[in-house]
């Protein structure tokens, strides 16, 4: 594990049924697939053969459809579920090896959880709430009441500590149990489809209230959603999950043009391209561009290699001139009208 990997998982298997082992070893042994474990062993695989990283203050999005195994995966990480088979280790812990007492203290320590369900206390009040993990680390009362506080104000409801959870919009009481997860100062947050059950308004004002949070805390964090249009909105890279088994790893660039099989390509066709692919993805090199066309005329507009495809069309529709691509003061590639169409069209990457 480098020092910029928080989170390491390798080749992590969960099986739910009376004999899970049996039914990996014939996984294993016979190359059984999902349907025939069911029939055989009477057993679900959840999560198959998964291995992934996650580096330190980045949001890693892992997505999929309903029954693809998402939940049960990150479920894992601090062992509420029990693997199958594999290692998980976490700032260079070995999860697996920990004792029942040493595992509570990790949890308490290292990890916040924000579930789809605001699990808020509804006869503590907000800073009550707020304060509970640091309660049962047994800080101060006054100590841990400050820092409940302090956490209320970075989320903008420093206000309301008074109030009791039925007395909140259902997006003040996400943001409550984003504060709750957080006033324990933890290395890693665990966030399963935390505003799936919110409207779609509420909802897009707590992904912008994450994104501004996340700046500010720099916290690795792992966010669960079945919904990629969130995911290409928080995510630093994203993965994507089917019938237990990671299909893909990416940012929502790598993605959205190179996706690995029909699969992710039917997933990622409805998604606008403006706002995820940028100039780098869509250049063709200088002298390609050279050889085909001739010399990048003298006037060509210049642009930095990660501006967004939206600015690229902007650009094109007031001047048919191909637009020069720089990366640290270099001009590193050209892109024309023709490739931004076949890029908006297609989707695919000039080669």
């Amino acid at each position: 594990m480098s020092d910029d990997t928080v989170i390491e998982i390798s080749n992590v298997w969960k099986i739910f049924g009376a004999k899970p082992e049996a039914a990996l070893q014939a996984i294993r042994d016979r190359g059984l697939n999902k349907a025939q474990v069911l029939a055989e062993f009477n057993a679900v695989v959840g999560v198959a053969d998964v291995s992934l990283s996650v580096n330190r203050g980045e949001i890693f999005c892992i997505m999929g459809l309903s029954g693809s195994g998402k939940s049960t995966l990150v479920r894992h990480f601090n062992r509420l579920l029990e693997p199958t088979a594999g290692k998980i280790e976490i700032e260079g812990t070995d999860v697996m090896a920990l004792a029942p007492k040493d595992l509570q203290s990790f949890r308490n320590q290292k990890i916040g959880m924000v579930f789809q369900n605001f699990a808020l206390m509804p006869h503590r009040s907000v800073l009550d709430n707020v304060a509970m993990p640091l309660e049962i680390r047994q800080v101060a009362k006054n100590e841990r009441m400050r820092q409940a506080a302090a956490i209320l104000d970075i989320v903008e409801l420093g206000a309301w500590g008074s109030k009791f959870a039925h007395e909140l919009s259902g997006g003040m009481q996400q943001r409550v149990g984003l504060a709750r997860a957080l006033a324990a100062n933890p290395d890693v947050l665990l966030m399963d489809e935390p505003f799936s059950a919110l409207d779609p308004l509420i909802r897009r004002q707590l992904q912008d209230e994450f994104i501004r949070l996340s700046k500010i805390l720099k916290k690795t964090t792992v966010f669960i959603t079945h919904d990629l249009d969130e995911a290409v909105r928080i995510g630093d890279r994203i993965a994507i999950m089917r019938d237990g088994k990671m299909v893909q790893v990416g940012t929502a660039e790598d993605i959205v043009m190179h996706p690995a099989d029909d699969y992710v390509a039917d997933f990622v066709a409805g998604i606008s391209r403006l706002k995820v692919v940028h100039a780098k993805a869509v250049m063709q090199p200088v002298d390609q561009f050279i050889a085909s066309s001739g010399p990048v005329p003298a006037d060509a507009s210049r642009v930095d290699k990660d501006e967004t495809l939206s600015t690229l069309i902007n650009m094109a529709i007031d001047d048919n001139n191909p637009i020069l691509v720089a990366d640290g003061g270099a001009d590193v590639g050209v892109i024309t009208r023709a490739d931004l169409l076949r890029t908006v069209v297609e989707g695919t990457e000039m080669s």
